[in-house]
């Protein structure tokens, strides 16, 4: 009875073969041949500084990756004076890539924020680069789920 109870627990803390999908974010084996990007400048080269896309001529995985982004800013509250009270950052990001069978697949992704208004301009332009820095952390992890599976 006693070695059933041992085999059950060590059955049950025994590893299924899990792991999670952000080990080690692994976006190495992301080599393209030609990397061409359209939009917002800004949101590009964060997105291809923190996914570590490298361009490389000779040794390719994919042979064309186009990133084409949109970054909204989206009135959607005012108070009875006409104020806004809250805006809502929209950012759009489509990706468009071909491997070396020519195969060309796209991929779109989205992610939005809502925040309220601030007095003093300056706290305001800064509060919404940290908001879409965390979009696009998101945007990022999203990529990272898509590209593992």
């Amino acid at each position: 009875m006693i070695k059933k109870k041992i085999i059950f627990i060590l059955f049950l803390l025994s590893s299924c073969g899990y792991q999670p999908l952000f080990v080690g974010k692994n976006t190495n084996e992301l080599i393209f041949k030609d990397i061409n990007s359209f939009g917002e400048k800004n949101i590009n080269r964060k997105l291809i500084s923190i996914s570590g896309f490298k361009k490389d001529e000779q040794n390719f995985i994919y042979s064309k990756l186009t990133i084409n982004s949109k970054k909204d800013i989206v009135e959607t509250s005012k108070n009875a004076k006409g104020k806004v009270v809250s805006y809502k950052m929209i950012i759009n990001l489509d990706l468009t890539f071909e491997d070396k069978n020519k195969e060309v697949k796209t991929k779109s992704f989205s992610e939005s924020f809502s925040y309220n208004n601030l007095e003093n301009k300056f706290e305001l332009a800064e509060h919404e680069k940290q908001v879409e820095n965390i979009l696009i952390n998101k945007i990022f992890e999203e990529l990272i789920i898509y590209f593992n599976l």
